[in-house]
């Protein structure tokens, strides 16, 4: 019977049987089209995607709704500089992605460390935590 089951992949077997297309002109501006929407979902899809361009971040991560900047502060595409603008954001959801964003700078997290908000420095701890499990 193991002979029948099905082989797994790892991630990297499985990227390079379905590559992701690559990034045209045409992509780029639909981003910046959906970027502009009334509706703060479709503009979080937009903070949420790895080939958004960097002034679309810095534009998105001035966006009035909180949800749109927190997915600018999640987004491991995101320059370290707006990261390090986020980490001052008046919602500390946003201040707390900005926390557990793996290519957050040192001197952000330091920053972090003594955040006004008890759930943003509880996830520094945390995060600080798994960093010497490791």
């Amino acid at each position: 019977m193991r002979e029948h089951r099905p082989a797994m992949l790892t991630a990297e077997e499985a990227a390079a049987l379905h590559p992701s297309p690559p990034v045209t002109e045409s992509k780029l501006q639909r981003l910046r089209l959906l970027a502009e929407h009334e509706n703060p979902k479709i503009r979080e899809s937009v903070a949420s995607s790895y080939n958004t361009p960097d002034d679309l971040f810095m534009k998105l991560a001035n966006d009035p709704d909180a949800g749109v900047r927190g997915c600018v502060a999640k987004n491991e595409a995101t320059p370290c500089d707006i990261l390090r603008m986020l980490a001052d954001d008046r919602s500390e959801t946003v201040r707390g992605w900005v926390a557990v964003n793996y290519f957050v700078p040192a001197d952000v997290m330091e920053k972090l460390v003594g955040d006004a908000s008890r759930t943003v420095r509880s996830l520094v701890k945390w995060k600080s935590q798994l960093v010497e499990a490791v």
